[in-house]
């Protein structure tokens, strides 16, 4: 078995961007600061808000969390797109009241909006950026290789096959409407999955050899997991990403390199 460790290549990231951060202070006296609208406390949501206020006091990004209810969430969002030394808003999702998603996150300026979420981003999604990142930083080759994307989401999945589509490569899709998913897991040479359901992908589902990338989280018993079953991981013939330590450390990396560049472009 071959494992895919974003955490070794986020190191290599954060260093990089701490020293673009203090380029930034030091010769146009401009802070990075990304701010996020929480309206609901759930585990895994507090979870990555913890550690985005760790990985941004690391690299010298200040981490703003506004956490208010839900009615005044739009009111907030609008405050924050006038306010100059906000570069990078995130409105935390799921929210509250799950009706209102569109409308928060198309509130966003696209100047600001380093989630890429809103209907005319100028940054794309994290996610699917640290997917890249992770298969590009082990010189996985996708030319010529059929892609597999599990879970059609608006965080991962949808936007990450509009971006490999976008680059040429032959990507096919499925979500819970898809009649025969072994079927068709089991014709990927690159096989992600992006659904939330814990142990959906299991070994009868994966091609010999394939490369398989876990990109979906959810919370079981406390934990987070991911789509990946145990049984996956058992075998020696796969190139995958670890329980831990897969495209998770670069995703909050992909999100300030947002951040950076929403900062950067504001020098005049």
């Amino acid at each position: 078995m071959r494992q895919l460790n974003g955490s070794d290549l986020a190191g290599f990231i954060k260093e990089r961007q701490a020293h673009q951060v203090r380029g930034l202070i030091q010769a146009y006296q401009i802070q990075p600061r990304l701010t996020i609208v929480q309206t609901t406390h759930m585990p895994v949501i507090d979870a990555y808000v913890r550690l985005k206020k760790a990985y941004g006091a690391d690299i010298h990004v200040e981490v703003d969390v506004h956490i208010v209810a839900q009615q005044e969430a739009l009111r907030t969002i609008q405050s924050l797109n006038a306010d100059p030394s906000v570069h990078g808003i995130i409105v935390q999702l799921p929210v509250a009241e799950s009706g209102q998603t569109d409308e928060l996150v198309n509130a966003v300026d696209p100047r600001k909006d380093v989630d890429g979420l809103g209907l005319q981003p100028a940054f794309d999604p994290a996610t699917p950026m640290a997917v890249n990142w992770l298969l590009a930083g082990y010189n996985i080759d996708l030319r010529q290789k059929k892609i597999v994307i599990v879970g059609q989401g608006r965080l991962v999945g949808k936007p990450l096959a509009h971006i490999l589509r976008n680059s040429g490569l032959d990507v096919q899709t499925a979500d819970r409407k898809t009649q025969d998913l072994s079927a068709l897991t089991r014709t990927a040479d690159v096989l992600i999955s992006a659904t939330g359901k814990p142990g959906l992908i299991e070994s009868g589902m994966v091609k010999p050899g394939a490369v398989v990338v876990d990109a979906g989280t959810t919370t079981e018993s406390g934990k987070i997991v991911g789509d990946v079953a145990g049984d996956v991981r058992e075998r020696q013939d796969l190139t995958i990403t670890p329980v831990k330590g897969g495209v998770g450390p670069l995703t909050v990396c992909a999100l300030f390199e947002n951040v950076i560049t929403a900062a950067r472009k504001t020098v005049s």
